[in-house]
């Protein structure tokens, strides 16, 4: 239940950060990681990549809409913005910005999309609010989504995952393409360990710095909070990396590889089988899963710790069926 969560596992109510604060943005600054990888791989025409590139963002972004929508379809409601078509916008203009750049350019241009957000959110006015206010009903990106964003908004009168927030959320991936090339580097091992923790402490100490003035907020995926996120996303690679890559622990992270494998479609079925529940009633009146958290979790110990073994379970129950998918080599590729 939202109604008893321990305070590390909410996402900040606006400015600030909480380490559930950390998942979405390590999530797109990895896919800028994985992409110097995959796209190094391929063969064939530049043309075929850049289908390649469309179709998968297309079919993401379309899955997005997809779980919006589900289970009761109701288009009078439909969310336009969300996590799904976030990752699929994103990855879109980070591939075209990638193979159309050098690595000097790219640097620019995040820099570009950092700072020409900060201007945009600092100065540019809002119709009955003014210019650089960071509220979360008087902020630039908040005001146009209102006016351009689509359908229904996560929060009635703003949305996490709107239209003018996504562009610094492009800056995390480019900046994971920055670490993607230096993986693969012919640098050696613990130097590569020791520019990822340098990196990371530079980056989070920029973040902080300039939190001052545009403080770290997820909700509208402000500069600072690119930077901050990323340097943590390089300290967290580069506790992986050293364990991985330099100590040769990899068994420890075994059971990480097989939710890796089918990320996408994990958290589309996990979401598709919780809607359900939650949409299925009982003869009590209540849903099967207010049924199965109070008889199963919450007659046993507190509601807070209740809502903690709930979640865990339901983590491992997905975690079983990526199990059951990688040891009979099913993965499902986009």
């Amino acid at each position: 239940t939202w109604n008893a969560v321990y305070p590390p596992l909410r996402h900040a109510e606006w400015h600030g950060w909480t380490p559930t604060d950390l998942i979405f943005p390590f999530f797109l600054f990895i896919v800028g990681v994985a992409m110097t990888f995959s796209f190094a791989k391929f063969e064939g025409p530049r043309s075929a990549l850049y289908w390649k590139i469309t179709r998968r963002s297309l079919i993401i972004f379309a899955l997005g809409l997809f779980l919006n929508l589900f289970p009761t379809f109701d288009f009078s409601e439909i969310r336009i913005a969300g996590v799904l078509p976030r990752i699929a916008v994103v990855y879109f203009f980070a591939s075209i910005i990638y193979l159309n750049t050098t690595r000097r350019s790219l640097a620019w241009t995040t820099a570009g999309l950092l700072v020409g957000y900060w201007l945009a959110m600092r100065f540019v006015p809002v119709p009955g609010h003014g210019a650089g206010v960071l509220t979360p009903e008087g902020n630039l990106a908040a005001y146009l989504d209102s006016i351009l964003l689509p359908g229904r908004m996560w929060q009635g009168s703003w949305d996490p995952e709107g239209l003018l927030s996504t562009i610094p959320a492009i800056a995390t991936t480019l900046l994971g393409i920055f670490t993607g090339h230096l993986l693969r580097s012919d640098r050696e091992r613990t130097e590569i360990t020791a520019w990822l923790f340098v990196s990371g402490w530079a980056l989070c100490l920029a973040g902080l710095v300039w939190g001052i003035w545009f403080p770290i907020n997820k909700n509208i995926w402000t500069s600072s909070y690119v930077l901050f996120t990323a340097g943590a996303a390089h300290q967290f690679l580069g506790v992986c990396y050293w364990l991985i890559d330099v100590k040769d622990h990899g068994k420890w992270f075994a059971p990480a590889i097989a939710v890796g494998m089918n990320p996408i479609a994990l958290y589309v079925l996990s979401g598709m089988l919780i809607s359900v529940l939650y949409a299925i009633p009982i003869a009590s009146g209540a849903s099967v899963q207010t049924w199965i958290f109070q008889n199963l979790f919450a007659s046993w110990t507190t509601l807070i710790n209740a809502s903690l073994a709930f979640a865990l379970s339901y983590v491992v129950l997905w975690w079983l069926v990526a199990e059951v998918l990688y040891r009979r080599r099913i993965f499902i590729k986009i």
